[in-house]
């Protein structure tokens, strides 16, 4: 798989995206890339690449997110840090994109130095098991209001068709018809085909670029940890 320098994750919510780009993150450094990911979601404090730190962490992947992610006072306000993203050229950069328009709208600080570079992958992140997504047509509609929204235009599809643990190989397969219309009205190629670990296992020779992922485990789902109360996540 071809990689840009810098790779966003952008789509509806619940599409998959931030699942998707933990484990491209973690795919770099297996590759033995000198990778960082940021989360630029100012929207959700549900599904946040911070759930994930300790994996990113002993994969040698630097996490950049809020300072205040995963804790009850999840301010929606971005670290400096992730401008080293688009500054240090020695890395292999992941962004973790808001959903929808809404969240999109943090990305533009960064867009100028994207297009200067050129040298980016801005996958949006399709998934036709969501409410307002449910057509090709939807998903257009949905990619350009994120496109406004951030001032960047997007370069690929990423086919992530699941029912979450009701996912099969064929739920995939089924909606390669609906990734190459969307492909078809948006002139974008489908890049990517994602799925969990052991339904990807189903998929091998028949998608292409697939990316098998271990999903991330929600920080309000893990198991209470023993010793003195830890700060728990808004309406966790």
């Amino acid at each position: 798989m071809k990689h840009k320098r810098v790779t966003l994750f952008a789509g509806h919510y619940g599409s998959g995206k931030t699942n998707i780009a933990v484990n491209y993150a973690l795919l770099l450094a297996r590759e033995g890339k000198r990778a960082a990911i940021a989360d630029l979601d100012i929207v959700n404090p549900y599904f946040r690449t911070k759930d994930s730190a300790a994996e990113l962490a002993a994969a040698g992947v630097d996490l950049i997110s809020p300072q205040f992610a995963n804790t009850n006072v999840d301010l929606p306000a971005l670290p400096a840090e992730a401008y080293r993203l688009v500054e240090d050229k020695s890395l292999f950069a992941v962004m973790d994109i808001g959903g929808d328009d809404r969240g999109a709208y943090a990305l533009g600080r960064y867009t100028p130095f994207l297009l200067e570079e050129n040298d980016y992958q801005m996958a949006f992140v399709a998934n036709p098991c969501r409410p307002l997504t449910r057509t090709p047509e939807e998903a257009m509609a949905v990619m350009r209001e994120i496109e406004a929204a951030g001032g960047l235009p997007f370069t690929a599809i990423v086919n992530n068709a699941n029912l979450a643990h009701e996912t099969t190989p064929e739920t995939v397969l089924e909606a390669i018809p609906y990734m190459e219309k969307l492909s078809e009205l948006s002139g974008l190629p489908i890049w990517m085909t994602s799925a969990e670990e052991s339904v990807a296992a189903g998929l091998e020779g028949k998608v292409p670029g697939l990316l098998p992922m271990q999903l991330q485990k929600k920080y309000f789902d893990l198991p209470e940890q023993k010793g003195p109360p830890k700060a728990r996540p808004l309406f966790g």
